[in-house]
Parts: structure tokens; sequence; C-alpha cells
């Protein structure tokens, strides 16, 4: 209990300062939430690092639909560092993103989510400490079903890219919607998985959302590739962009 006052704390203090940021970005639900909360905070988003392993077993990164933030960072209209990960080592790999920071300063380092990714978390917060970074999770603490009904009700287009447990297969490409996510909360009752995929559960990318303006992608051709009855992801081989009237968003945490 006091260690989590201790950490409310110290994120209070360094998140009331202005900042100069990176943002790890896989295109996912939690990293683009990440890039809006930034935003509100009135943050300078100096770059994006998006990493795109060549191996299902990479502990720190995204494997599913990565490839796809090369469009997205263009909508987005922010700097990106696109680089592959080679190596399935939580040191190693953090050095990829402490080699990018190294070269292009910045106060602190965000990431999506609310902290549970403690392998993630811990290995770059760890390797950026020499450099005087902050690396710290965007929503740590937070309530994880209002964050993921804020998304739906913000007009966020979730679909999930990736999945890894039981009870998931069949969420395999679907998007969440305010019709579908009762059902996505009883099965994580059922099945024992985190709503917001904390964990390793699932990978997502989002297709359409607010900090996006009135640009959208569209997959065209995606292929399902299921391994066994836990674990499958999907590869997007064709998509293009459209543009759609932008829709006000009133905030509200709960469906109506």
């Amino acid at each position: 209990m006091l260690q989590n006052k201790k950490r409310n704390i110290y994120k209070s203090i360094i998140q009331s300062m202005v900042m100069d940021v990176a943002i790890m970005y896989s295109g996912g639900k939690d990293s683009t939430y990440a890039i809006e909360y930034c935003q509100n905070k009135g943050w300078n988003i100096k770059y994006l690092i998006s990493i795109k392993p060549n191996r299902r077993d990479c502990y720190l990164y995204h494997f599913a639909t990565v490839e796809l933030t090369q469009e997205l960072s263009k909508i987005l209209g922010y700097k990106q560092f696109y680089l592959p990960c080679t190596v399935a080592d939580p040191e190693k790999e953090a050095q990829i993103v402490k080699e990018v920071v190294e070269k292009n300063k910045v106060d602190a380092l965000v990431l999506g989510g609310i902290g549970l990714q403690e392998t993630q978390l811990k290995s770059l917060q760890k390797t950026l400490l020499p450099l005087k970074v902050e690396v710290f999770a965007s929503h740590a603490g937070e309530d994880h079903e209002i964050i993921f009904r804020d998304m739906i009700n913000k007009g966020y287009e979730i679909m999930i890219s990736q999945v890894a447990g039981d009870g998931l297969v069949n969420w395999l490409g679907k998007t969440i919607t305010k019709e579908n996510f009762e059902d996505l909360k009883k099965d994580s009752i059922k099945y024992g998985f985190h709503l917001l995929f904390e964990g390793g559960f699932a990978d997502s990318i989002v297709l359409s959302a607010p900090i996006f303006g009135n640009k959208k992608i569209i997959l065209d051709e995606i292929e399902k590739v299921v391994e066994d009855k836990y674990c499958g992801h999907i590869i997007v081989k064709k998509l293009h962009i459209i543009e759609q009237p932008t829709i006000p968003y009133i905030r509200n945490n709960r469906f109506s």
C-alpha cells in the first residue's frame, strides 16, 4: 500500500513537468492511447520508437502488424525510428532503444498500458538509467476497464492482431466494439486473461482514433495464422487509407 502511494506521488511529480518525450509505439491500443495522453499533457513528442522483431519469442516488443506503424506515424505526423530486433533477450532488446535515445535526447520514454508489462518496463528503466531518462507507463495504476471503455467511446477502432492465451483465438482479427465488449469481459473472467491484455495475452492494432484526424486505415486483405488453440496472429497483405468525417468526442466512461 505504502509503496503504491509513493509510486503515485512520484508519478504525479514527474508527469506535472513539461518534458521532451519519446514514445514506444507498436500501433496498438495502449501506445496509441499513450500518444493521446502525452498530447493532452502538453509534452513535446520528439519521436516514436517502433521495434519490429523477426522472431516470435521476443520479450519486449510486439510481433504482429508493427510494420503498419510506418503508415500510422505519417498520419500522426511524428518522426519515427523503425528498427528490427533479431534477439530474444530483454537486456539486448533494450539496447536497441538505448542506441536511439543516446543520439536523440529526451527527458522521458513513455510506454503504453497500466504498468503490468514488468519485463519491458524494468528492462528499459535499467538500460536508460545511465542516461537519466525517466521510463514509465502512461496510465500506471489506473483502472483497466475504464481505460478500455474510454478508448472505445472515443472511437478507437481496435483489432486484435495477435493472441497467446486460452479463450482468445476466436477474437483474432476481430474489432472490439461497444456491442462485443461485454463478451470480451466475460471471456477474460472465464479464461483468466487480463482485460487490457497486459502480460502478453494479446496485441492489437488501432485502425482509427481521434488523434488520426480524419484518416483511417482499411485492411483490404489479411491472413489469420493460427498455430494452436492458444496462439495466432494476423498478417496484413493489403491496405489503403481513407478520409472520414471527424466525429466530436464527449468524455464518458460508460457506454450509453
